[in-house]
């Protein structure tokens, strides 16, 4: 198999956060489930902020946990002291998982150093601007090209409307 592809997954509100108080400022339903079927088999890596908040490790996944606390451990995922130790992880989890790609779930540092890697972007874009403390870093747009768009109405008052959007690196 050739080199492991790396996607970000984030939902990201129109004035850019992404995360209040180690969570997700908004529930949406469709998400979840959207962010299940792109990341089900694959190896997702994360901060361990964002697998302390999600509190268990993801099923049907390889979980590996980004953190600089040493002797840090959490059942069922694997720790790495660095993305880029993560990134090995990951690409040999993915070639033993038969899959070309592995995925960055979380949180913004993780998000920050992983953009310059990535070739995917499976992208939530929450229609409104919301109060929190976490940002996704800003995209030059013209590195990034949309392949896919998917529109969704909102559904009341913490379930703003929203797009599931692919965006793939130019050349």
């Amino acid at each position: 198999m050739a080199n492991i592809n790396i996607a970000l997954v984030v939902a990201v509100a129109r004035n850019g956060i992404i995360g209040r108080d180690n969570g997700m400022p908004w529930h949406l339903p469709e998400d979840f489930k959207h962010f299940k079927k792109i990341t089900w088999g694959h190896p997702i890596l994360m901060g361990r902020k964002t697998f302390e908040s999600i509190g268990k490790a993801l099923p049907g996944r390889t979980n590996i946990i980004v953190t600089r606390q040493k002797d840090w451990h959490a059942e069922g995922a694997i720790v790495a002291s660095s993305l880029e130790q993560a990134l090995i992880r990951g690409s040999g989890q993915a070639k033993k998982l038969g899959v070309d790609t592995q995925m960055v779930i979380g949180g913004a540092e993780l998000y920050r150093q992983a953009l310059p890697l990535a070739q995917r972007i499976y992208f939530t874009e929450v229609h409104a601007d919301v109060e929190g403390d976490t940002t996704f870093p800003s995209l030059n747009h013209d590195q990034w090209q949309e392949r896919e768009r998917q529109d969704f109405a909102g559904q009341g008052n913490n379930s703003p409307a929203f797009s599931f959007v692919t965006l793939d690196r130019c050349g």
